[in-house]
């Protein structure tokens, strides 16, 4: 099958990890195509600055974040009720090209930007009630590479590592978010931003 010249053959890794179903393509989205994409988003974002309580303290986060996604496709994320900003055509089309691969279909994407290896976000796991049981998140880089950490939360001598390199794909499905968490840690030798796009399905019927 003719594959499009944005995007690789879609040779996938599987990795294997108690309680959890991972699945990894290294060149999801070809070099030159990916070097455009991080470009053009970084100038078309609508990117917003914001701000978390931790202990009573009001702190900005290590990042810039955007939502985007279908006109119902609200999301509450730390403590914030976000609703989704337009698909841009550059995220349309990754999304649906990334639904061919996934065999399963996103209404929203969570955007953010890490402007340097100073920029992070800490231990956490994709389960908010909007998510559904065993939700499947999409997660597409492009940038600098960036450590991207797994612990097992009950069992947590199990751990994981891998660089998501630009153009990379990562899919987690199953209990992945249930029994996992994961963070992309500060590493201050990076100089160079990197974008990650983690495509959602946010169910409609979800208790908020």
């Amino acid at each position: 099958m003719q594959q499009s010249s944005l995007f690789t053959s879609h040779t996938s890794e599987l990795i294997q990890l108690k309680d959890a179903e991972l699945e990894y393509w290294p060149e999801f989205v070809a070099e030159d195509e990916a070097s455009r994409l991080l470009h053009k988003l970084l100038q078309t974002v609508d990117w917003q600055t914001e701000t978390i309580r931790i202990a009573g303290v009001e702190r900005l986060v290590p990042r810039l974040t955007a939502w985007y996604g279908d006109k119902n496709a609200s999301y509450s994320y730390s403590g914030v009720l976000h609703n989704p900003i337009a698909w841009t055509d550059e995220l349309l089309k990754l999304k649906q090209r990334i639904e061919v691969v996934c065999r399963c279909n996103f209404n929203s994407a969570l955007l953010n930007l890490y402007r340097d290896g100073r920029d992070s976000v800490a231990w956490h796991s994709d389960d908010e009630p909007e998510l559904g049981v065993q939700p499947i998140i999409a997660s597409l880089s492009f940038g600098a590479p960036r450590n991207f950490q797994l612990k097992h939360k009950k069992e947590r001598h199990l751990r994981h590592k891998l660089t998501l390199t630009s153009g990379s794909l990562l899919v987690m499905r199953g209990n992945t978010q249930k029994c996992w968490s994961h963070q992309v840690p500060k590493e201050p030798a990076v100089s160079e931003p990197r974008i990650n796009i983690t495509f959602r399905n946010i169910v409609a019927n979800s208790n908020r």
